[in-house]
């Protein structure tokens, strides 16, 4: 290759690094809400904000929402508008609620029946990071009422990771699981200068701090009964 050739392409591979910064630059988002105006992909006429055509009557959308502006011909995806979330969503409306404290719609299964925290759905899934509240992908409500993907909370269970990545709450019934520490600990004699050693705990399901004998293999709480704990400092009594 002679140097005016590699020098061209240089200048060619520059070149096309400069569009494409300029492309992603040039991208943009369309804030539906403030649609006024569409275009009939018919007839071509520019008409205000509808369902049916004004020009030649043709149907846009087997489904319309006026709020969203938004068209869809599929409708077995169960398309309904909750004015709570403000968004447009899939499932059948009598398939879901909208709970108040968590900010999104859930499950009708899990009226009154999971863990509510404030705009638990208005985050990033902690696994995958990806923003949960308008997201496709369907979700879950941990014990603890935080949030993620099914997938991402299947293939966390699947590493056998149990805990909550944002609160460290249990996410599943351990007591079997603590069953069989307690059953290690019975069988496993710490050494005469660890044996009557004592560390404070803060247990991550209860929230309770106590004193108990440390052990190797774990510290339980005196509360729960749960060995998802971690040590810290001895509280500060007052003075």
């Amino acid at each position: 290759m002679s140097l005016i050739s590699f020098y061209l392409i240089i200048v060619a591979l520059s070149r096309y690094q400069q569009n494409l910064l300029q492309s992603i630059f040039d991208q943009h988002e369309l804030v539906r809400y403030d649609v006024k105006q569409i275009i009939c992909s018919v007839c071509d006429a520019e008409q205000p904000v509808a369902r049916v055509c004004t020009n030649c009557g043709v149907n846009m959308g087997e489904y319309f929402c006026d709020v969203c502006k938004f068209y869809d011909d599929d409708i077995d995806k169960g398309q309904f508008h909750c004015d709570d979330c403000g968004i447009c969503r899939v499932g059948g409306r009598e398939k879901f609620f909208h709970c108040k404290k968590c900010g999104s719609c859930y499950s009708v299964s899990l009226r009154n029946n999971h863990s509510c925290v404030e705009n638990s759905m208005r985050h990033h899934c902690p696994i995958c990071y990806e923003y949960l509240f308008d997201s496709l992908k369907d979700t879950t409500v941990m014990k603890c009422g935080h949030t993620m993907h099914c997938e991402c909370y299947h293939e966390m269970i699947k590493r056998e990771k149990y805990c909550c990545p944002i609160c460290s709450k249990s996410t599943v019934d351990m007591s079997g699981t603590w069953k069989r520490i307690d059953e290690d600990i019975e069988a496993t004699v710490m050494p005469d200068e660890y044996r009557y050693k004592k560390v404070w705990i803060l247990c991550n399901d209860c929230n309770d701090t106590t004193e108990v004998y440390f052990h190797v293999i774990g510290q339980k709480c005196s509360h729960c009964e749960s060995y998802n704990t971690r040590t810290m400092a001895p509280p500060v009594l007052p003075q």
